[in-house]
């Protein structure tokens, strides 16, 4: 038998450490002593008789303490096994509305970017003339753009009967100094069709 199995069978038969297997082998010793012993007084008898009875007593309690303790270990085996199974199912519960934490947040930092993009939208909409204004004003620039076309038609038909006068009147005052400048036996001579319509058109 090797020394590791001597070692394992005394720690299974000593127990905690407490001198179970010391006790065994005195209880042992003194049972066969007291066996094999024929020269004993009966008082003596009795004293190892009641002896042995303590000493099997005591390792009767130490047997018993460690059943119990190992029951006592086994239902806190149990117990904590039962325990870590609850904190697993918590620990999974908080995993779950840290997913879903995480999902409402991304959701409402969408909404939250759609809502500031809506107000700078609706802003810039809000800055803007309506339809109906723009509408009124269009008509208004159409209107007034349509008279300024009437009064550049009427300005450049103006220039036009000016420039005709201005040369009617330039003609005039060539013809005049053409008159001037011809003997005076020379009747003068005047375009009496120009004349007549430069008359006409001031």
């Amino acid at each position: 038998m090797g020394d590791e199995d001597v070692i394992r069978r005394r720690l299974l038969i000593d127990g905690d450490g407490t001198g179970d297997d010391r006790r065994l082998n005195v209880l042992l010793k003194t049972l066969i002593k007291w066996c094999t012993s024929t020269d004993e007084k009966p008082e003596e008898s009795k004293a190892t008789h009641d002896r042995m009875l303590a000493q099997l007593a005591q390792c009767e309690f130490a047997v018993t303490k460690s059943q119990l303790s190992s029951e006592m270990m086994a239902a806190e085996l149990e117990s904590y096994e039962e325990l870590s199974k609850i904190l697993e199912a918590g620990i999974e519960v908080v995993k779950g509305n840290i997913d879903k934490s995480k999902a409402d947040l991304t959701h409402a930092k969408t909404v939250r970017k759609n809502r500031i993009e809506y107000d700078v939208l609706a802003k810039v909409i809000s800055e803007q003339p309506d339809r109906k204004e723009t509408l009124e004003r269009l008509s208004a620039l159409k209107t007034e753009l349509a008279g300024l076309e009437n009064t550049k038609q009427q300005l450049e038909s103006r220039l036009s009967l000016r420039k005709k006068q201005f040369h009617v009147l330039v003609t005039s005052i060539h013809q005049l100094q053409a008159l001037l400048d011809e003997p005076d036996d020379v009747e003068p001579v005047i375009d009496d069709v120009e004349m007549k319509e430069a008359v006409d058109d001031s």
